[in-house]
This record gives structure tokens, C-alpha cells and sequence, in this order.
């Protein structure tokens, strides 16, 4: 096989680029507070969805696998 190259290839370097993947770190910040307590003070969003009964009754409950309606005690297929 007779091969000829009409450029040379040129060599590239490998610059890293660290200062394009830096990433920053800081330090962790510590929890003073027992668990109880930053449980009870969080924002947290309880999963709850809508359900409708064949009853015709519409309600919210938590997002379980055994759900009862409220009105007529069916349970609520998930």
C-alpha cells in the first residue's frame, strides 16, 4: 500500500485546561442541631395525590398502596 500525505500532520500539545475544569470545593458544614429538630424545621414537600373514587368522591391522601376512600371505605386501586 503506497501512502503520501499532501500536509503534515502537525503534533498537538495537551494544555489540560485546568482552569476550564476546575471545580470549585468548600468545606462541609456542620450540622449542629440534632436530626429531630432540622426534621421539623425543613420545607419539605409530603407526597400526596389525587384520588377518584368510583363513588364519585374526590379526595387527597398520602401516596400509599392501600388507600380507603373516605366517603364509602372502598379501597382505591393504584
Amino acid at each position: 500500500m503506497n501512502v503520501q500525505l499532501h500536509h503534515r500532520i502537525s503534533k498537538r500539545s495537551w494544555t489540560g485546561r485546568a482552569d476550564e475544569q476546575a471545580i470549585a470545593l468548600t468545606a462541609p458544614v456542620l450540622m449542629t442541631e440534632p436530626p429531630a429538630v432540622r426534621e421539623r424545621d425543613a420545607d419539605r414537600v409530603e407526597d400526596r395525590a389525587l384520588y377518584h373514587c368510583h363513588c364519585g368522591y374526590v379526595f387527597q391522601a398520602p401516596v400509599s398502596t392501600s388507600v380507603g376512600c373516605p366517603h364509602c371505605g372502598s379501597a382505591q386501586a393504584w
